[in-house]
């Protein structure tokens, strides 16, 4: 089936704006998009370290991220992002604390780190070691376990005795 020319006229008119439109868009949010700054994780306990990753509009530049919790650190180029880690202290209480992304052409950006405060179990869980547990009846298990299988041997042995029989 051919289609007729100002159908196809149409057609490609229409594909075309379909194409071109969100071209106008798309810088704007191309560029908003490039600057973030990520913390990896972004919860922690006090004394732990915390990755940085950032982008700038250009990444090939070093950028400063800034925190009451350690100061100032500055995040290199690395792998098309702007990378360090951080280390928080080990007497920081509980909170939520910003972090602060300068880029070096004046652009910022900001998270939030999560401190949670540090606990250190008293003692393993109470799980056994196994074999060396209390009441071991090992033997019991095993004797009943044989007695089973000898049991299902015998049952089709039986089985198979009467098809043939009948």
């Amino acid at each position: 089936m051919r289609l007729p020319v100002p159908a196809a006229l149409a057609a490609l008119a229409l594909g075309l704006s379909v194409l071109f439109i969100p071209l106008g868009a798309a810088p704007a949010a191309a560029a908003r998009a490039a600057l973030f700054l990520e913390l990896s994780p972004s919860t922690v306990p006090a004394g732990d370290e915390v990755g940085l990753r950032a982008s700038c509009d250009d990444n090939l530049k070093a950028a400063t991220v800034t925190s009451g919790l350690f100061g100032s650190v500055t995040v290199a180029p690395r792998f098309g992002f702007l990378t360090a880690t951080a280390q928080v202290p080990g007497n920081t209480r509980p909170g939520d604390y910003r972090i602060d992304l300068s880029c070096p052409d004046g652009a910022t950006a900001s998270a939030t780190l999560h401190v949670v405060a540090k606990v250190q179990p008293a003692r393993g869980p109470a799980t056994g070691a196994g074999g060396t547990a209390p009441g071991r009846n090992a033997p019991l298990l095993i004797g009943g376990g044989l007695a089973i299988v000898a049991m299902a041997a015998g049952l089709g042995v039986v089985s198979l005795r009467r098809r043939r029989l009948g």
